[in-house]
């Protein structure tokens, strides 16, 4: 099993560079592939700041790219959370630290969009300080 880095996936997902993603490809092919969650965390974060993707779009690419046999995540059940809630409106970064936060009795957090939306998605209680 081999890990992959951000780039990878990019160029795996958005075919921008043809001899990258042919490389990108010959590894997904070839290899078990393990991808951290903090690959799958900046994955998202440049499919929508650089490349523009919409929610659906990045839900959809990851949703087909972590059902793959040879793809192997840490916790699937997490980033199944992760996505869902994402699609139900979640920002993707706040999504992944609620997911993680799944053992705390409360998770507490500035930003009031977070505190308000993670209340319509996750049983764990987001709040204010």
């Amino acid at each position: 099993m081999i890990a992959v880095d951000t780039n990878i996936l990019i160029r795996f997902l958005t075919q921008d560079d043809n001899k990258q993603y042919k490389k990108a490809l010959n590894l997904i092919k070839k290899y078990k592939i393990f991808i951290p969650d903090t690959v799958i965390q900046e994955t998202e974060w440049v499919l929508r700041f650089a490349y523009k993707f919409e929610v659906a779009e990045i839900c959809h690419a990851f949703t087909a790219l972590f059902g793959l046999e040879n793809i192997k995540i840490n916790n699937p059940e997490h980033i199944s959370n992760v996505i869902k809630w994402h699609k139900q409106g979640l920002d993707f970064s706040d999504a992944m630290h609620l997911s993680n936060s799944g053992k705390a009795n409360c998770l507490y957090s500035f930003d009031k969009s977070f505190v308000k939306s993670a209340q319509k998605v996750s049983s764990c209680e987001v709040r204010l300080p």
